[in-house]
């Protein structure tokens, strides 16, 4: 087994899958496709964060490939429905890093009310600006969420116990945390919000759905952030307001294009703006975050190879198996279709074999199952491969 693994995911990733037996790749930058297609030549595992992208073309030439990490929240970045219609398994870390993010919000938001990158970047040109003017507490301020799940509900918590008054929008039917009061739509939060955070999802469905309309709804004078996607936000729209100074303030860490690695050149509309904090997407770049998200996926992804367990994937049937000592596994991906459980079983005692265990999970138009048996003829390999709904047979001694 080989992995590949990018974009300077934590070394404990490594060095789980290196104890596992497999042999690792470790580089630091993201690749284009057309230099991730030759990585990835014999490549079982690939491990990437946000920067690139598995398409359908490099998932056509990974003809080895069999189970993608994404070491970070969002999975936009790997073509999911290709991959498991390939028979790669896709795997996430959905809640490793919310604790990072939520802390920088309200890092943000303190920074913002106070204007302290104006104050700091005064005294670092040697002039002292001592007075209250547009410095604001945040206790008593109205926060509004937009995208309330993982990490905007616990943003929810914490900014109550610093006294927000929390309101919050999804497009979802979620359960408000602590006092925080669900918002029917998001233009009854940007009514009542005097800071306005976004923390919604990278469907494709939600690109540029925060514009000049949305802005306009602001109450004047009131903060926003972006810690979510780059492309959900039109930043031209933004820095239009901040200069006319209907938005008092900006915090963003995502951008629709964003440098394939540390040290290459960055250009944005919100450069230079008095009270626009600007990050290179580092929400959940804390060395806490960083290390459970390296142990988390590396720890799916061995646990894949190992024995065939696909819990909390993001595009694949979920399922475990109880491991069994001796014996062998086999893991049958499939196309959803009536009878395939009885086809499989009607192979294997067409050739004697017994099934000690078996688990079946169905995820749209993929099954899965992994039956645990004592011996396994190469005859009945051959002929569950050739079963017309196969789309991945994989045997795990």
């Amino acid at each position: 087994m080989k992995a590949l693994l990018l974009e300077s995911i934590h070394p404990l990733a490594e060095s789980i899958l290196r104890d596992a037996g497999i042999e690792v790749d470790v580089r630091t930058g993201a690749l284009d496709e057309s230099e991730l297609i030759d990585a990835l030549r014999g490549v079982d595992l690939v491990g990437i964060r946000s920067k690139t992208e598995i398409t359908p073309a490099v998932l056509d030439k990974a003809a080895d490939l069999k189970a993608i990490g994404a070491f970070c929240i969002g999975t936009n970045q790997i073509s999911l429905d290709d991959a498991a219609g390939k028979g790669v398994v896709a795997f996430n870390a959905p809640f490793s890093n919310t604790r990072s993010v939520v802390e920088l919000a309200i890092a943000e938001i303190i920074m913002m009310a106070r204007r302290l990158t104006e104050k700091d970047s005064s005294l670092h040109d040697g002039v002292w600006d001592k007075n209250a003017k547009g410095s604001h507490e945040i206790r008593g301020r109205r926060l509004g969420i937009v995208g309330y799940g993982n990490i905007g509900s616990q943003l929810s918590v914490v900014a109550e116990m610093l006294g927000l008054q929390v309101y919050f929008y999804d497009t979802d039917d979620k359960l408000a945390m602590g006092n925080a009061h669900r918002c029917d739509s998001l233009d009854e939060l940007l009514e009542v919000a005097e800071v306005v955070t976004l923390h919604v999802d990278g469907r494709s469905g939600n690109a540029g759905f925060f514009g000049a309309e949305q802005f306009a709804k602001m109450r004047p004078r009131s903060l926003f952030l972006n810690l979510s996607r780059g492309f959900v936000v039109d930043y031209e729209a933004l820095r239009d307001n901040l200069q006319s100074g209907h938005i008092a303030g900006a915090a963003v860490d995502v951008f629709p294009s964003e440098p394939k690695k540390r040290g290459d050149a960055f250009t944005s509309p919100l450069q230079g703006i008095p009270n626009v904090i600007l990050t290179p997407h580092i929400g959940g770049s804390t060395e806490e975050a960083q290390e459970d998200i390296g142990r988390f996926v590396a720890t799916k992804l061995r646990d894949y190879v190992d024995r065939g367990t696909t819990t909390l994937s993001v595009n694949l049937p979920s399922l475990t198996l109880e491991a069994r000592p001796g014996g062998r596994r086999i893991s049958h991906l499939h196309l959803n279709t009536p009878g395939v459980l009885a086809k499989v079983n009607s192979i294997l005692a067409a050739h004697g074999v017994n099934i000690e265990g078996q688990l079946l999970n169905t995820r749209g138009e993929n099954g899965y199952v992994v039956t645990d048996v004592a011996e396994l003829p190469d005859a009945a390999v051959e002929e569950l491969r050739a079963m017309p709904e196969t789309i991945r047979l994989r045997l795990i001694d």
